[in-house]
């Protein structure tokens, strides 16, 4: 515990400055090109993302469990199988992505704004770039090394964004728009590609170096599939709101659905921070079958995540309006739908990370099928109520999804890890440590 401790406050503060960076970035883009751009560069980067995850092909989470499963087993022919697999399978999927996504959208071009299009056309390269970078991170992670995993996606990329576009804004007579804007994320990503890279040669073992590749290809693509499908349907529980308001042609309310979106993910953050060491501390004590300290972790990393979301979401309701109005006039519509969606988090952080909790201890089917469900249930219901509610209704339906999500996954760590989930374990836990002490 006092490694995850210590590892997740390093990862907390990576994060923290990651997500300064990103909402910095966000504020200037918002104030470079207006509402409408900014609606277009969010929906744009929704669909983006949702592909990336998909190029992927779960190998951003997988290797979070076999590396260290083989490292423990000092199986270096296999750490050296997984990585080489995953790589060119995920690039291979990237540049298929990339190269279908433009032709949809030379076919499309009549139908869209030319603007819209030329995003669209450039965004997809963020496709094999994006997905590489989150695997080469997770391997880097399972290696030990946090910072080096975190830093090249939450702070080169946003911070050379950040750079780039302070330094446009004092170059009068520059104009930008959702496209130029495109076209400096995929540079920057680009270059935290490569810094990731670098991390990642050093991070690996010697001994992974040396090794002859061994594949169990079979295996991998077994568990890829599901972890795939976490991954798209995760990222559709969140992107949900900005499609639909996207495609039903709201792109303006899509770019201040997708900031109050990410501000309201700060109260993630935490949660997310804590998973940098979980993941691979729970694959490990899963395979040891080491079951109270594995309630224990459990227990205490909930604790952690539900007092720090607390710590964070109360005061961004109270903000919300002044918060966003920094943004521009135009944002403050979303003030609103930003404080359900804070609730939704807050309701979230109580149940710490239960979904690297399943998938770690290989439950990855079962996961998969109770965020699908809960993605499709964001649907409905934004189908429902984004017609007359406009923002507030992508947003309750998404806090809806999320929080039936999180007691969909606690029932099943009670009753399929027979572990108590969230905080209500502190009881289990403190009567066991009497116990021992007794």
């Amino acid at each position: 515990m006092g490694r995850l401790a210590r590892g997740s406050v390093v990862a907390f503060g990576t994060y923290i400055a990651g997500a300064a960076l990103t909402y910095l970035a966000q504020l200037i883009i918002a104030r470079l090109v207006g509402a409408a751009s900014y609606g277009y560069y969010a929906y744009v980067l929704s669909w983006v993302t949702i592909l990336a995850y998909v190029a992927a092909l779960g190998f951003d989470v997988s290797l979070l469990r076999l590396i260290p499963a083989y490292c423990a087993a000092q199986n270096w022919p296999l750490v050296c199988g997984v990585l080489r697999y995953a790589e060119r399978r995920a690039a291979a999927a990237g540049l298929a992505i990339l190269l279908g996504g433009w032709l949809v959208a030379w076919l499309l071009r009549s139908a869209l704004a030319p603007e819209l299009t030329l995003t669209f056309a450039i965004g997809f390269a963020l496709v094999p770039v994006w997905c590489l970078l989150w695997m080469s991170s997770a391997a880097v992670r399972a290696f030990g090394g946090v910072i080096a995993a975190l830093a090249p996606d939450r702070i080169v990329r946003d911070g050379g964004l950040v750079l780039v576009l302070g330094l446009l804004m004092w170059w009068r007579g520059v104009k930008f728009d959702a496209s130029g804007v495109m076209l400096l994320t995929v540079a920057c990503s680009v270059v935290g590609l490569i810094t990731v890279r670098v991390a990642l040669w050093r991070w690996r073992p010697q001994a992974v170096r040396r090794a002859v590749p061994q594949y169990a290809a079979a295996a991998w693509r077994v568990t890829a599939v599901p972890l795939v499908l976490i991954s798209v349907a995760e990222t559709l529980l969140n992107r949900t709101g900005v499609v639909l308001l996207g495609w039903s042609g709201q792109t303006a309310a899509a770019g201040v659905y997708a900031l109050t979106f990410n501000l309201a993910m700060t109260v993630m953050l935490p949660r997310t921070a804590v998973n940098a060491l979980f993941a691979p501390l729970v694959a490990d004590l899963s395979a040891r079958n080491d079951r109270s300290a594995l309630q224990f972790v459990v227990t205490r990393t909930a604790y952690w995540t539900l007092v720090s979301g607390l710590c964070i979401g109360l005061p961004l309701m109270l903000l919300a309006e002044p918060l966003l109005a920094w943004f521009g006039a135009d944002f403050t519509r979303g003030v609103t739908a930003m404080r359900v969606l804070l609730v939704g988090q807050i309701v979230a952080s109580s149940f710490g990370p239960q979904m690297f909790l399943m998938t770690m201890t290989g439950n990855e089917r079962s996961a998969a099928a109770l965020l699908i469900g809960s993605a499709l249930l964001n649907g409905v219901f934004g189908l429902l109520l984004i017609g007359g509610m406009g923002l507030t209704g992508a947003a309750i339906a998404t806090a809806v999804a999320l929080i039936v999500w999180n007691v969909a996954m606690a029932i099943f760590v009670w009753r399929g890890l027979g572990l108590i989930p969230g905080p209500m374990g502190h009881f289990g836990t403190q009567a066991l440590s009497s116990g021992r002490s007794g």
